[in-house]
């Protein structure tokens, strides 16, 4: 998985040369629209965790998708951008989730146990961006701030355990389905920081492991995001 995430980080970067070179080269466009398409790479970090829970691995994010940049200004530097994408999430730690019978529960166990656990989310999401940029018509390389909210409905998640005599894999239905947060997108040119902090934890109100503590955990993604167009 990691050889497929460093391929489109060489392949986003060498669009966003390309378009710098198209952009030069072109007679400028007075009502130019900027950042439409963006893929993101990120590490998720689980916040509010239960006592003795720590994070195995690389818990990773990949985002991407398309956005309607709105201009609100004459130098169109300043607007909102509404848009839709897709998301998946991964999520290594010691808790191990099993299911019998329709029930699953969550017990955190010794790393010498096993030797992956993770939860996994796929997701369509909707971003809304406050956007202000440094940007002109005839100018490729710019700073930007975007700062706004994100929306994302999980359509699939599946807990998966990995153990020396095999692996066991399902549909997790504890999952939040509906999750939403705060984020912010910030950087000059191609790279850009991507920062989401969700407002609300990851699992169902009210999941707990089996010693009765419950499970708030909350995420924190961290990590780039490229803009094409």
């Amino acid at each position: 998985m990691s050889r497929y995430l460093l391929l489109l980080v060489f392949l986003v970067s060498t669009s966003g040369f390309s378009q710098e070179q198209m952009v030069d080269s072109t007679t400028a466009d007075t009502k130019y629209l900027e950042d439409q398409f963006y893929i993101g790479l990120g590490y998720n970090v689980l916040l509010e965790k239960p006592t003795d829970v720590v994070q195995r691995n690389l818990s990773y994010g990949l985002q991407l998708g398309i956005i309607k940049d709105i201009p609100f200004n004459s130098r169109r530097n300043f607007g909102v951008g509404l848009g839709l994408g897709y998301a998946i999430n991964s999520y290594y730690s010691n808790i191990v989730a099993s299911e019998t019978g329709g029930s699953i529960t969550y017990e955190i166990m010794d790393q010498a146990d096993f030797n992956r656990s993770k939860l996994e989310t796929h997701a369509i999401e909707l971003p809304f961006e406050i956007r202000w940029r440094t940007s002109t018509a005839e100018e490729y390389k710019f700073w930007r701030i975007y700062a706004g909210a994100k929306l994302g409905y999980v359509f699939s998640g599946r807990s998966r355990v990995v153990m020396e005599d095999g692996t066991v894999a399902f549909v997790n239905n504890d999952i939040e389905k509906w999750q939403y947060g705060l984020m912010v997108n910030f950087g000059y040119n191609t790279w850009n920081i991507h920062a989401y902090y969700a407002l609300n934890p990851l699992l169902k109100e009210g999941t707990q492991l089996t010693n009765g503590d419950t499970i708030d955990m909350r995420t924190l993604r961290i990590g780039v995001i490229f803009y094409i167009l």
